[in-house]
């Protein structure tokens, strides 16, 4: 039978992160069953009032707070930080988001709360890290963006630079900080040691972008838009059909020669334009003009078919709430609902990763601001010496 004991079960995280990135990070190490504390000031994380809203609630505060605990404490009280400072001796990770040294001001500085305990995880995540030039600097994601080369890699090859769709550098961050920690505990089963780890913005989305970053440090290039086309590789991007446009990546020999066959062009097999994937990316819009020619009668639900048929990577372009709403999404169980404090359902995001034989789901949502006061109060009195 599946099991609901996640591989974070029994681990204690103090929360003091707010708005995305580190949010988003302590939300994927609930969902594996860790207890997450979240320090909130009075006023609550940002979050909370930001839209949209349903029910008086942040739709954006619930999918990232997912299955946490709240207490809302004014960290400038001595009194406050004493017995927090008790409370993280007997847990085992802090994370914070705050700007570097804000946290060492608070008497909350990993040098400070690992002398207390030497088996804490200390994580910090900033815009830029704790340390270099840029340190001090204010960032949002989209800051982030400006200063990675991601804004001007991505839009068309002759219009303005484009910011991603989504707050891919926020998540980034999130996401490597959660691997970082789950990396450490991992050690500390070895050592018995905590560590203390250093995660930013601006490096989680340079590492995000492995294509550009092989050009620039192994092939000395200065990578350029290139708007729906893959930059290296072809047919590798989006093409407009009779009607709705589609996506296909051809990268090998073999699915061209099917794709050839495919679009009523199997002279480009031996076409030295086409020889190799280097070449046809020279040579797109010779290929451009064939697929659209292909497919200027078709739709592109019909293009996309042919195409899955033979096995060819392609896709419609779906919406993201298509994508929500796919068989797909909801077969892996991407979103589970997750219950609330007067019982109801919301239906919230899971983290991606499926431990065979364990339940999904079964989750709370996001706590009221300072729900769990009592609760933790009391873990406190009982830490304090």
């Amino acid at each position: 039978m599946p099991s609901t004991n996640r591989p974070l079960s029994g681990i204690r995280i103090i929360d003091f992160t707010r708005v995305l990135a580190g949010p988003y990070c302590t939300a994927l190490l609930a969902d594996m069953g860790a207890e997450v504390i979240k320090i909130e000031s009075i006023d609550g994380d940002d979050y909370r009032h930001i839209g949209p809203f349903f029910n008086g609630r942040s739709a954006l505060f619930e999918g990232v707070n997912r299955g946490k605990k709240s207490i809302a404490i004014d960290l400038k009280t001595p009194d406050e930080i004493k017995a927090l400072r008790a409370l993280i001796k007997r847990s085992d990770v802090v994370v914070e988001n705050f700007r570097p040294g804000v946290m060492a001001k608070l008497g909350l500085g990993p040098e400070v709360l690992r002398a207390d305990s030497d088996r804490l995880i200390y994580a910090s995540i900033s815009g830029f890290g704790q340390t270099g030039p840029n340190a001090m600097r204010p960032a949002y994601d989209l800051i982030v963006q400006a200063m990675t080369g991601l804004m001007e890699l991505t839009g068309s090859a002759a219009g303005d630079p484009t910011m991603i769709g989504e707050s891919l550098g926020d998540v980034a961050a999130g996401t490597f900080a959660s691997w970082a920690i789950m990396v450490a505990l991992f050690e500390r089963e070895r050592t018995g040691q905590g560590r203390t780890i250093d995660v930013s913005l601006f490096d989680s989305l340079l590492a995000m972008m492995p294509t550009a970053g092989a050009r620039v440090l192994l092939a000395d290039g200065d990578p350029a838009r290139t708007g729906n086309k893959h930059p290296l590789s072809a047919p590798f991007g989006v093409y407009p059909a009779g009607e709705g446009f589609f996506a296909v990546a051809v990268l090998n020999d073999r699915l061209f020669k099917t794709f050839c066959d495919t679009i009523d062009r199997p002279d480009f097999v031996a076409d030295p334009r086409f020889a190799t994937d280097t070449a046809r990316r020279e040579n797109e819009p010779a290929l451009a003009d064939a697929i659209i020619a292909w497919a200027q009668d078709l739709t592109a639900t019909d293009a996309v078919g042919m195409l899955d048929a033979v096995g060819v990577p392609s896709s419609e372009i779906a919406s993201a709430r298509q994508a929500w709403m796919s068989p797909q999404a909801q077969h892996r169980g991407l979103y589970s609902s997750a219950v609330t404090r007067d019982g109801s359902q919301l239906p919230l995001p899971e983290q991606p990763a499926h431990f065979i034989g364990d339940q999904r789901g079964a989750r709370t949502a996001a706590p009221e601001l300072n729900e769990h006061n009592d609760e933790i109060r009391e873990l406190m009195r009982a830490a304090c010496p």
